[in-house]
């Protein structure tokens, strides 16, 4: 297993943040490598990218301002193995990584995770009121593993492009 690494500068227009490497991205040290995960063609599709990146392309959204982290850096099969206590703990981390980078916005990826991580049981989908530190907005967005079918593609990609149309 190789380590994913953060995908980040100081100053991102968006720093998303998914839950944790699964198995597939923990192998190849790349962020959404499962071949079934829509984060790739959400972030093209939504007008983020001017194409379709592949994983092994993912040092290329620096050039668009973006950036990739985990709040969890413990690969699994699944996010449902995760204890609350990673979580809880990937959040702080989180929190003191975004304080540093000052991005715009945190865009974590899976409303589960987020509720969980940041003790916000009743939180959805979209902007959020709070912010990390003065500077950093926080959007959270569904989950784009092909495992988690509750939202489709169109519905990805309008929320996606919500965020983007925030960051213009």
């Amino acid at each position: 297993m190789s380590e994913v690494p953060d995908i980040v500068k100081p100053g991102l227009r968006v720093l998303f943040c998914g839950i944790n490497p699964g198995l597939r991205s923990a192998e190849l040290g790349q962020h959404f490598a499962r071949p079934g995960n829509r984060f790739w063609t959400v972030l093209h599709l939504s007008g983020f990218t001017e194409r379709q990146l592949a994983p092994s392309e993912q040092w290329s959204l620096l050039d668009f301002g973006l950036g990739i982290t985990n709040l969890v850096t413990r690969s699994s099969a699944a996010a449902a193995e995760l204890s609350r206590q990673e979580l809880e703990t990937g959040a702080t981390e989180l929190t003191a990584k975004v304080e540093h980078l000052q991005p715009r916005w945190i865009a974590l990826v899976g409303i589960q995770a987020y509720r969980t991580a940041f003790r916000h049981p009743k939180a959805s989908v979209g902007r959020q009121t709070e912010t990390v530190g003065d500077h950093t907005g926080i959007w959270v967005l569904p989950n784009p593993s092909g495992l988690q079918a509750s939202y489709q593609l169109p519905e990805m990609v309008s929320l996606f492009a919500a965020l983007r149309q925030a960051t213009t």
